[in-house]
Order: structure tokens, then sequence, then C-alpha cells
């Protein structure tokens, strides 16, 4: 059977209750709540020819960072394959097919050519909105959206969330003011659009509103946390606020609470947590035992090598506690991960590698060491994925590192740079009061 989703492209091998399904797990993605890999799998008992609800499902674990994830990506791809019957489910097939074999800027191609023709595909732009964030590829957070952006309309369901990624791609090309405007046009739409919510929360981050920041998550709270699998994500950006303000009491509340209470095993979220504690550790706050029950949940994954940005953030744990032995285990999937034939190779090599090793001389108090490695990278830091907010964690252990090393200039001109690119932030204010001290001495 052949029928149609909201936007009039054609859907083959399902059945109206089928498409339902489809159409709440891809509205569910779209917001970020619920569980749509609950609403595709009811799609595929339903109808198991059903191409798209195949590919729905082998999006969502494929875009997951987790290296278990890709077997599930990997049988979706081989369900999916024989049963594509236009040239656009067969680009969305081979689509999945590179992102579960780990070929990240593949499948961005081939979805920014599915968009290109067709526009109102909202899986497409969804999938593709994505992989751009996790290859740290802003000029395409914006500009696949915005190709499409002309032909949607209030009219047709999931507007919101092209608003929304408009939103974000603007904000990480740093077109702030628009940015924002785009955001709250879509919470106004759709108040639990978490992508959205995050998206003014990263202008707000970039642009130092550390009060606007903590008023605009705390005034929709219910929006962006019932049922939502990015709260995590979102608390995270509000403890930041917290963070910048000095207020590490706040955010020590909020990691105890709502951003690693539940101690998640999910990557994505202890990526979250990882960076708040780091941040704390970076400024000498004692966090106590909060990174021996992190780095716990990191250490099955020490060996996993799939994905660089989260290797960064496990090292944070097993430093932050300690821990030699998962440690070492993986900066040797690391080096395994360098060999590979995937696009998370170069992501090692170029930035990854250098970045973890770079944690790991800081927690060695090899000041210097961490300079050193950090340095060359800083340009090409988003080539191995996140956003500039996540990032910043970078340049902030830089900053932190050439303080602590004692290396006046390089700390002078770190701290006065940060000062001009966020003049009204209390934490470049900090910087530039150590860096003056620091070259009194």
């Amino acid at each position: 059977m052949k029928t149609t989703d909201t936007t009039g492209l054609a859907l083959s091998g399902t059945s109206e209750t089928a498409l339902q399904h489809y159409l709440r797990g891809v509205g569910e993605l779209q917001r970020f709540v619920g569980d749509p890999v609950g609403s595709a799998d009811a799609a595929i008992a339903e109808a198991p020819g059903f191409v798209m609800a195949h590919v729905l499902k082998g999006y969502l674990f494929g875009l997951s960072t987790e290296r278990e994830a890709m077997a599930v990506a990997r049988s979706c791809h081989q369900a999916a394959l024989p049963l594509a019957a236009s040239a656009r489910e067969q680009g969305h097939v081979a689509a999945l097919g590179h992102l579960a074999a780990g070929r990240w800027h593949e499948a961005a191609r081939i979805l920014e050519d599915i968009a290109i023709e067709f526009p109102l595909d909202a899986l497409a732009l969804q999938a593709g909105h994505q992989i751009d964030f996790f290859t740290g590829n802003a000029r395409m957070l914006r500009d696949r959206i915005s190709r499409a952006l002309p032909v949607w309309n209030k009219a047709l369901p999931g507007y919101h969330a092209i608003l929304g990624m408009q939103a974000f791609g603007l904000e990480e090309m740093g077109d702030y003011q628009r940015a924002e405007r785009f955001g709250r046009q879509a919470i106004e739409l759709e108040p639990r659009d978490g992508w959205a919510q995050h998206a003014v929360a990263h202008v707000m981050e970039m642009q130092s509103r550390q009060r606007d920041g903590i008023a605009w998550m705390r005034s929709n709270r219910d929006g962006w946390t019932k049922e939502s699998f990015l709260q995590v994500h979102n608390w995270w950006h509000l403890a930041l606020f917290h963070y910048d303000l000095g207020e590490t009491d706040e955010v020590l509340s909020l990691f105890d609470g709502p951003i690693y209470g539940k101690r998640s095993t999910l990557a994505l979220n202890m990526v979250d947590a990882s960076a708040i504690l780091w941040r704390l550790h970076l400024g000498g706050v004692d966090v106590g035992d909060r990174w021996v029950a992190l780095a716990a949940n990191w250490t099955p994954k020490a060996a996993a090598g799939n994905y660089a940005f989260n290797d960064a953030h496990a090292m944070m744990a097993f430093v932050g506690a300690g821990l030699e032995t998962p440690a070492q285990t993986l900066l040797e999937a690391q080096r395994e991960a360098m060999s590979a034939s995937d696009d998370n190779a170069a992501f090692t090599r170029d930035v990854g590698h250098p970045v973890t090793l770079a944690v790991k001389a800081f927690g060695d108090g090899n000041y210097a060491e961490t300079v050193r490695l950090l340095r060359p990278i800083r340009a090409v830091a988003p080539a191995f994925g996140g956003s500039h907010a996540q990032r910043d964690v970078i340049d902030l252990t830089l900053i932190e590192a050439a303080l602590r090393d004692g290396d006046v200039p390089l700390a002078r001109a770190l701290s006065a740079e940060r000062a001009l690119a966020r003049p009204e932030s209390p934490l470049s204010a900090l910087f530039t009061r150590r860096a003056t001290a620091l070259d009194m001495n």
C-alpha cells in the first residue's frame, strides 16, 4: 500500500494505523519527547514492509553515538534495503547505511540532496541537522534548514521544528538576534520543542546573558522537562549560566538532581555530566566523590572508540576519579580508531586524541603539555562535533593550564581574548584578574 505523510510525500509499504505510529514517532523526534523508538516499533509491527519506519528507527539508534546501538542501526538498514519503492526512500536507506557504518559525512550529503529535492521531507531535515551537530558543521546547521524554510508554514505539522533547527544553525553561525527570534517563535508554536528551547539558551550563553538565560529556562521548565530525552542537556545549559556567575552550590545541586541524580549510562547524558564537573574541577571546586560514580559508568565505554567527542569527556571522568587503567584503555582505543576507515578516524586524529591527551596531561599536573596539545587544535575543534558552548571547555582548559603553568604572556593574551569575546562574563573578569596578578608576581 502506498500513502502519503502530512506534507504529501509518498510512503510505501504502510497502512493507516502504521502511518499514525510513524507520524507520532517523527513528531516525538522533532520535539525530543516521548518514545519515538517505541512508535517506530509499533509502525513496523503493524506494517513490516513500511520502509520509512525502519529508517526512522535506524536513525534514532545511529544518532545515539553509542557503539552498541550501531548494530541496531545496521539491522534496520538491512531490513529497509529491499523495501524502498521510490528514489527518495532509496536515498534515506542509503543515508542510513552510511550512518550505521560511521560514514557521517556521506550520510549528511545524501540527506542534503534529499532535502534539496524534497524540502518538505521533515525526517531528512531532522536527521541531517543532527548529523551536522555531531560533525560540528555550523554552516550546514544553518543552510540545510534555510534552503527548505521558504516552503514551510504554520499550516504544516512540525513547522516549529524547522524554526527551532534554523534558530540553532543561526546561533552556531553567530547570528544571535535572528537565532533568538526564530527560537522564540518555535516555542510559541510548540512549548515542548526541546531543541528550540536549547537554541535560545545557546544564544544567551554565547552573549553571556546569564540572568536572561536562567529566566528563560525556568519560565518554560515544564515544556522542556516533561518526558523529554533532551532534558539533561537543557538542565546542563541552566547549570552553565549559574557556573559563569560563580554560583557553584547551585551547579552542584543541579548536578545531583536532574543532570546526574539518576546516574544515566547514556553517553549523551554522561557527556553533560563530565562537562559540568570538569568546569568545576578547572575552577578548583571540590566535587567530592561525584567523579567516582560517573567514571564507573564511563568505564565500560572506555574501549568503544567510536566517537571522539565522547572519548574526551570520558577521560575527564577518569582523571577526576584518578583512574589510570580505563584512561589507558581509552587512549589505546583511540589509537586503534585512528587506523579505521570511518569518519571517526579523522575526528579522533585531528581533534579528539589531542584533546583527550591534554585532559590527561592536565590531570597529571603537566600544564605545559596541556597547552602544547590544545593550542594547535583550537581552530579545527569543530571537526569533532558538538556546539560552541560544549567546545568552550577546550578554551577553558587551555586558559587554566596557562595560568597554572605561570605562562604570563599566554595567560594575559588568552584572558584578553576571552574578555573581548565575552565582555559581560564574570568568568572572563576572573581570568583577567588572575592573569594580571600572575603578571605582577
